[in-house]
């Protein structure tokens, strides 16, 4: 059976996620077969293997730095947040159901059997397994039945390091108030500290070091500067969702859903130096940009409520109009339609009225399309003309059937009209042809020519782990970490 090594955080957001997928690449750097595995992730940005399972997006790029096929197995519960007191609830890459968060809390001992399926099928697999929890270990008020940090690392016999986030301040609070709040037989179960996101000169933090292990009684394992380096983030607490004015050639404005989804099918345009990505959320800050794109959302009709109530659907409405180009990924394709209807309660229910911008119909039904696709664009008239023939890949995750006697916008579906278009492919900007030729296009509409290199978004990421790992391996005491792992608990 696999060896292990489990990262718990001190709250959401220190980067757990990060270093999970930085071990897996050092891990398989030095030969192991190594694979991550997190027992119960909440998150929008979701991911579909290759069998058709159903992952969160972080499990998936941990998968790809380990260098093995993303498997439902990593990630045995998805949690994908429909309203603010309820979930829609994925098991072994599967919908189980929409669930309010109480009754989620009463049934999810039930699901322990299906994790240790997951985790001992993996561990039978591989060397080792890097497992990742979720928030904090000492939210006091939901440590019964823990099934993600503590309880889990007692599951499974797993030494755990708790990471800290020096960035946002307090990280002696964090890691040793967290220390102080478990129960002494978890508390022996943490065998190293981790201080994350450090800027500076990191002899300045030399005394912290030492305070940090005489306090705390445990090795302080590394600490791991602010790395500069372009890795998808898991969910809506990423700074890549703040408000930002345009400061590039190209300004493309991403609408800012309450309900936002799989927003990583935007990160491909970070690779292109002067092309501004900003999230929006109200119509003041819409202005004329380049590109407007309607992104995934896991409520289509209640987002859509919203953009009608805050001014952004009719803003949107006349930019079209105005000959801004704009283009939606599944719910964003879904809202750009006549109308949304969902007579079975699968979101919310009801039926509401589109953007108008396609002609198109969706209706939700109770199954899910959950499947990884490729193909290639049509040939389109209008402003997305640029990419008629355009080879692509990516996945499909929605409950809705969208109909239309339009034009089909690829082989795998969706629509255009005029400057509108919109599909249900996530990921379809990845590769380097779509992104490069949709980036040419967009500058020689303002009378500039772009020069840069484009790259498929694989491979860039590739370089990217690469990156992470190793500064992750200069920042950690790898020889302590292994030896972490061999002891175990």
């Amino acid at each position: 059976m696999a060896k292990k090594i489990m990262l718990q955080g001190t709250m959401s957001n220190v980067g757990k996620s990060f270093l999970t997928a930085a071990l897996c690449r050092i891990f398989r750097q030095d030969g192991y077969s190594v694979s991550p595995f997190k027992s119960q992730n909440m998150a929008l940005n979701s991911f579909i293997t290759p069998d058709g399972a159903e992952i969160g997006r972080a499990q998936a790029l941990q998968a790809e730095a380990a260098e093995i096929e993303p498997s439902p197995l990593m990630n045995p519960i998805l949690l994908k947040p429909t309203t603010d007191v309820g979930s829609q609830v994925i098991v072994n890459g599967n919908v189980r159901g929409n669930m309010c968060a109480a009754e989620y809390f009463r049934r999810k001992k039930e699901l322990i059997p299906d994790v240790l399926n997951a985790y001992e099928t993996l561990a039978s697999q591989h060397d080792i397994i890097v497992i990742e929890g979720a928030g904090s270990p000492v939210e006091l008020n939901l440590k019964a039945d823990d099934i993600v940090n503590m309880g889990l690392a007692e599951l499974v016999k797993s030494p755990v390091l708790l990471v800290g986030d020096i960035d946002r301040g307090g990280v002696f609070a964090q890691l040793i108030g967290t220390l102080e709040l478990l129960e002494p037989h978890e508390r022996d179960m943490v065998k190293g500290l981790v201080v994350n996101k450090f800027r500076g000169d990191i002899t300045l933090f030399r005394d912290g070091i030492d305070i940090l292990g005489n306090r705390s009684g445990k090795s302080v394992a590394g600490v791991v500067p602010f790395i500069s380096c372009d890795i998808e983030d898991e969910d809506s607490l990423s700074d890549k969702l703040s408000a930002r004015s345009a400061d590039g050639d190209i300004d493309i404005a991403v609408i800012r859903l309450p309900k936002i989804s799989n927003f990583t099918d935007f990160d491909v345009f970070a690779q292109y130096g002067r092309v501004s990505v900003r999230y929006v959320t109200r119509s003041s800050e819409l202005g004329t940009p380049d590109l407007i794109i309607l992104p995934g959302t896991k409520s289509t009709i209640s987002d859509m409520e919203w953009l009608t109530e805050n001014g952004l659907a009719e803003a949107i409405i006349q930019r079209c109009q105005a000959d801004v180009p704009v283009f939606g990924i599944c719910g964003g394709y879904q809202i750009m339609g006549r109308t949304v209807s969902d007579p079975h309660k699968s979101e919310c229910g009801g039926t509401v009225s589109g953007l108008g911008l396609l002609d198109c119909d969706t209706v939700f039904g109770t199954d899910k399309r959950q499947t990884q696709v490729s193909g290639r664009f049509a040939d389109i008239s209008g402003f997305f003309s640029c990419l008629s023939g355009a080879e692509f890949y990516g996945y499909e995750v929605h409950m809705g059937v969208t109909s239309s006697d339009s034009p089909e916008l690829t082989t795998c579906g969706g629509t255009f009209s005029g400057n509108a278009a919109g599909c249900y492919v996530h990921g379809i900007f990845d590769s380097a042809e779509v992104a490069g030729r949709l980036v040419r296009e967009l500058y020689k509409r303002k009378g500039m020519t772009y020069t840069g290199e484009t790259v498929d978004r694989r491979e860039y990421r590739e370089k990217q782990l690469d990156l992470l790992a190793d500064a992750v391996r200069k920042s950690l005491d790898m020889e302590l970490i292994y030896r972490i792992i061999e002891e175990g608990v």
